[in-house]
């Protein structure tokens, strides 16, 4: 009988331990001493159900979302789609708004977009608003026009660039900044509309008819982490239960893009982990209490 009771106890502490281990959740890190710098932006607060300008609200509060319940964001370069960026000259030269913060004891900055950006070509770093060179502008519209249907040929292109659809794309709303503690992978959350159709259907003008119902496209966004610069953006978003108190149509889409980063560097075990060791240590404690026993 006693031997039954040791058995028991012992697989009981270690099942314990086990299914504590297992169901302690992946802990996330987020953007920390988040900061803005530059040109003009908008902070949005958010409750339950909309999102609302308020320049008083603080980053800390308005970072805080994740996929599942975004809450407010931050807009970087507000008057991109002003009609003293329509001027090429001054899209090109624009003043770049930058959020910067630290995550996974890393800088990251998350900056808005201007023409240099759109149209310097990859290679050889010449700047052009030809349509099928190897720029960002053309990978971009390649992917965005195929996605909602139009085409990506000259006269899409033409449509777009002439109407500001480029301006349009350069001021990403940002959400929250998390990353996976565990694969080191960053997530970014940015703001749209859960439908795109309406809002570019102007800047395709006789096109606006073939664009795809239920089109989605994120506006894209420029990050500086650990020595890389790259773009991202997304077509592909899930709703995010707000709307901005404006409109009512705005920020009603999530979109997440993400980028592999650095694991962050832990000088103490997971609490899951601290957790088993205890566990492991009780079972050999009581098993010594047992045979002495």
């Amino acid at each position: 009988m006693r031997t039954l009771v040791k058995k028991f106890l012992i697989g009981a502490s270690i099942a314990a331990g086990v299914s504590a281990i297992a169901s302690s959740p992946a802990s996330a890190g987020s953007l920390t001493n988040a900061s803005i710098s530059g040109g003009q932006y908008i902070k949005y607060d958010a409750n339950s159900e909309n999102t609302f300008a308020n320049p008083n609200a603080s980053l800390s509060t308005i970072l805080t979302g994740n996929s599942s319940s975004p809450t407010g964001n931050v807009e970087l370069f507000s008057d991109s789609e002003s009609n003293f960026y329509k001027n090429l000259n001054n899209f090109k030269t624009a003043p770049v708004t930058t959020l910067s913060g630290t995550i996974g004891g890393k800088s990251l900055s998350l900056s808005s977009l201007t023409g240099a950006d759109w149209f310097t070509t990859k290679d050889d770093l010449t700047y052009t608003t030809s349509f099928g060179a190897d720029n960002l502008a053309n990978r971009w519209f390649k992917d965005f026009s195929i996605k909602a249907g139009v085409g990506y040929n000259l006269f899409s292109y033409r449509l777009f660039f002439n109407n500001g659809g480029f301006q349009k794309s350069s001021d990403p709303n940002i959400s929250y900044v998390n990353q996976d503690d565990s694969t080191g992978l960053i997530s970014i959350g940015l703001a749209g509309h859960d439908n795109v159709k309406q809002a570019y259907a102007s800047l395709l003008g006789p096109l606006a008819n073939f664009i795809k119902d239920g089109f989605q496209a994120s506006e894209v966004v420029k990050y500086t982490y650990n020595g890389v610069t790259d773009f991202l953006y997304s077509f592909q978003a899930t709703n995010s239960g707000l709307v901005e108190k404006g409109d009512y149509i705005s920020h009603s889409g999530n979109y997440e893009v993400s980028f592999q980063g650095v694991k962050p560097v832990k000088s103490t075990p997971e609490p899951s982990v601290m957790l088993g060791m205890l566990v492991v240590g009780g079972v050999f404690a009581t098993q010594r209490k047992l045979k002495k026993a």
